[in-house]
């Protein structure tokens, strides 16, 4: 009968993983990560709005200082002409970091709405109920709305909370 010393019996027992124990581990961290990925990219998107409120509060800015040297605000977000017959308000058409679309509309003599829409090919074009984000000032007044194809202005907490 041959014993075996606990030396030999310990270098049995550390062989390695088997087979089956490799499977659960990296079926856990599957679940894991399906779990977790949709969550991280949702607060991603989240802050990337940041990108259509820093491009809509520039268009803000220069609408008001448009507004404080004529009668009306401005129309067009280009610069289509030399000085001195402006005519826009010398900003790009799209956000800084490219995630968001920018235009004016509905521009009166005492209000507009500038836009922000999420850019389909890139990741903000999957943001939901949030893909557009707008701001109207009207008559002094200033709402915010939101939606996933065109402004719903009727729950602005709803993308632009912080």
């Amino acid at each position: 009968m041959h014993l075996r010393t606990p030396l030999q019996a310990n270098a049995r027992r550390r062989q390695g993983f088997t087979l089956i124990e490799i499977m659960i581990a990296v079926v856990i961290v599957a679940i894991l990560a399906a779990i977790a990925l949709p969550s991280f990219l949702d607060a991603v998107r989240k802050s990337r709005r940041a990108d259509a409120f820093t491009a809509i509060s520039a268009i803000q800015q220069a609408q008001e200082r448009w507004r404080g040297n004529r009668a009306a605000y401005a129309d067009a977000l280009l610069n289509t002409a030399v000085a001195p017959a402006v005519n826009g308000l010398g900003l790009a058409v799209q956000s800084a970091s490219g995630f968001y679309d920018l235009s004016l509309s509905n521009v009166t003599a005492s209000g507009y709405e500038a836009v922000a829409t999420a850019v389909a090919g890139k990741s903000q074009g999957q943001d939901g109920t949030c893909k557009v984000l707008a701001v109207r000032v009207a008559g002094g007044n200033i709402g915010y709305g939101s939606g996933a194809a065109a402004a719903d202005w009727t729950d602005p907490g709803r993308c632009w909370a912080r």
